[in-house]
């Protein structure tokens, strides 16, 4: 269960964190993997739509964390589908390499710092 906890935080991270404005985050994507302007608002709109799921999923559960990162991790897989939709393979590539960096970020984190555990 830490791990999926884990997994689900590192990849909300990774796409700026669930307390980012849609274009804000878009925007730092925009930046790191060069998107041009349709992709970004592209983006910026699929984060959205991710916003207001995540906003009902916390709602519905009433604060229970165990009930809603089960619910919120295919919110987030199905967002980063869509996102990978929207880029070039290149783009994708260097998206799934930062959503990987910033999983192994959280699990060193959630480890002390270390990554033997």
């Amino acid at each position: 269960m830490c791990l999926f906890v884990i997994g689900i935080s590192a990849v909300s991270f990774a796409q700026g964190g669930g307390q980012s404005a849609p274009a804000d985050r878009a925007a730092r994507l925009k930046t790191s993997l060069a998107l041009n302007d349709d992709q970004t608002n592209k983006i910026a709109a699929i984060y959205t739509a991710q916003g207001k799921s995540m906003d009902s999923l916390k709602k519905q559960d009433n604060g229970d964390m165990g009930t809603m990162m089960k619910k919120m991790m295919p919110v987030i897989m199905a967002t980063n589908d869509k996102i990978k939709a929207v880029l070039t393979p290149e783009q994708a590539a260097k998206f799934q390499i930062q959503v990987d960096a910033q999983t192994e970020a959280m699990k060193k984190m959630m480890n002390g710092g270390n990554p033997q555990k």
